[in-house]
């Protein structure tokens, strides 16, 4: 059998299975952790400007550790919406997890991407678990799966941007032991993934997804699948408006926890967070209209972004007036009763160097 990834449609072999059985352990796949961390600047530099600007706050372990991990995360979301068909599409989430595992167990993969995952695991003790509770994300989309309650979107946020968070708290070295500080990088995430999820309402719609919980739905009078019809789109602005203030609840135990942080790792998330927080704003102000044009902040709005964090770390932060609804501990809860999303079983693709 060989592990195939199909960019832009084209086979292409990876590794055959018995290499990949015999290959010696090797961190990093045997690039220099240089290329390594270059690569990963790259990608994270071409599609993610609001975080890419974040990082050039950081101190550099920090900076090139996250972008390892945003490489990962972001190639990962690449490859399993490279291609509509379901059959494929199992595959390529069962290839990603057989890369992932090999990654963080110190094995060569092929590519750089995942290799530079495994560079990351070493240095920040990342489990296969962390990894696995990301990839169920994926694993949700592949299923097609839709959130019946407020429950099942949060616990979805948290698979998708809550677990990359605690990830991202690990690579800048917080223990297992120290929960405040993976509840408020869990909150961060969950922030920016219920964000994403306002503002590119419609271009889900456009891939066949949606979010908001099909209860919301029922209770505004919307059937499922037509939340995007102009009809209804002033019940919309409230759903969203809705989803919104779960964000603004996560961000602001985000930012409380920031103060946690050494001064410049502070100023970075506190930047990300105005950069995003603007967007939500921008989501509200504009009502109807919201996704006729997908929301941007110009670059003078991501300056005084900067500033403005920059001024904000150097005080200290007044503690929430509202918590989240939703805590780090109750989202694992879910998660582990949930389960993971039964695998489709692949069938196994002819080996290219057989006789």
């Amino acid at each position: 059998m060989a592990i195939r990834l199909f960019r832009d449609r084209r086979p292409r072999l990876l590794a055959p299975s018995r290499i990949l059985r015999e290959t010696p352990r090797q961190t990093g796949g045997g690039h220099e952790r240089e290329e390594l961390v270059e690569h990963a600047s790259e990608t994270l530099a071409r599609t993610n400007r609001a975080f890419a600007l974040a990082a050039r706050l950081l101190d550099r372990p920090a900076r090139e550790r996250i972008a390892l991990l945003h490489a990962w995360c972001r190639h990962c979301d690449e490859l399993a919406d490279e291609t509509g068909d379901p059959a494929d599409a199992v595959q390529w989430l069962e290839a990603i997890r057989v890369l992932t595992r090999r990654a963080i167990e110190g094995h060569p993969t092929a590519e750089i991407t995942f290799d530079s995952f495994g560079q990351l695991a070493k240095e920040a003790g990342l489990t296969a678990e962390m990894a696995e509770d990301v990839l169920e994300g994926f694993a949700l989309d592949v299923a097609g799966w839709r959130p019946r309650t407020e429950g099942d979107l949060m616990r979805y946020a948290y698979h998708v941007a809550g677990a990359v968070g605690v990830m991202a708290a690990h690579a800048l070295h917080a223990p297992d032991s120290d929960h405040e500080a993976l509840d408020r990088a869990c909150d961060l995430g969950l922030f920016f993934e219920l964000v994403n999820m306002a503002r590119n309402m419609g271009a889900d719609d456009a891939a066949d997804r949606n979010y908001l919980p099909v209860e919301w739905l029922a209770e505004a009078g919307i059937p499922p699948g037509e939340h995007m019809k102009p009809i209804y789109r002033e019940q919309l602005v409230t759903l969203v408006a809705r989803l919104l203030d779960l964000a603004d609840q996560h961000g602001a135990a985000g930012r409380y926890g920031a103060a946690r942080l050494p001064f410049r790792r502070r100023w970075a998330v506190l930047t990300a967070v105005n950069i995003y927080g603007d967007v939500a704003r921008e989501v509200r102000r504009r009502g109807a209209a919201a996704w006729d044009h997908r929301v941007r902040k110009p670059a003078p709005a991501k300056l005084r972004a900067v500033i403005q964090a920059f001024a904000e770390a150097l005080r200290q932060p007044e503690e929430p007036a509202q918590w989240p609804r939703w805590t780090r501990a109750e989202l694992l809860i879910a998660v582990r009763m949930a389960g993971p999303i039964a695998p489709i079983p692949m069938t196994p693709l002819p080996d290219e160097d057989a006789p």
